[in-house]
């Protein structure tokens, strides 16, 4: 493995890594179903090396983790359902916008249409699982919404800190 496709790798494994860490202590909202700002990390480690197979193994190992940390009933079986359909939605939609418009803009756009999209695949599948009596409607607004809002936010100040610092540490990335 060479040295830059190694350094991605890890930047990815370190993006996850703080993911896990805000959906482990971010308390569930309505029904148990929390805002998921796990997807954040993950569409950074997309736009930071979009390339299929980190696209793949990002969503998958996503997936599990917030599988693991889920509060939400069902949410153990629809969140890696979730987070492999979802960052397959991202990594296309990444190549189309970063050939048109710059990373941070970028990230603006895909935290909020991806975590759009994450709660669209996520609560039906978690209502049919898990039977959840609250309507579909109700979780969407009252959770996805503010976290594609917060996403949205998000994505790219993280994207900001870490082009910061990987300058500071002289890492290259795609």
């Amino acid at each position: 493995m060479k040295s830059k496709e190694l350094r991605q790798n890890i930047i990815s494994a370190l993006l996850l890594t703080i993911g896990f860490v805000l959906h482990s202590v971010v308390p569930g909202i309505v029904g148990g179903v929390k805002p998921d700002f796990m997807l954040a990390f993950m569409f950074l480690a997309i736009i930071v090396k979009p390339t299929f197979r980190n696209t793949l193994i990002v969503g998958v190992i996503g997936g599990i983790i917030t599988g693991l940390t889920t509060s939400a009933p069902g949410g153990q079986l629809a969140n890696p359902i979730d987070k492999i359909i979802t960052v397959m939605f991202v990594y296309v939609l990444v190549k189309v916008l970063l050939k048109v418009f710059n990373k941070l803009v970028v990230a603006t756009i895909t935290g909020l249409v991806g975590t759009l999209i994450s709660g669209a695949i996520f609560l039906p599948v978690a209502i049919i699982i898990s039977g959840v009596p609250l309507p579909f409607s109700v979780l969407y607004i009252s959770v996805v919404l503010p976290a594609a809002g917060m996403n949205m936010v998000l994505t790219p100040l993280i994207l900001s800190v870490y082009e910061r610092t990987s300058d500071l540490l002289n890492v290259e990335y795609a």
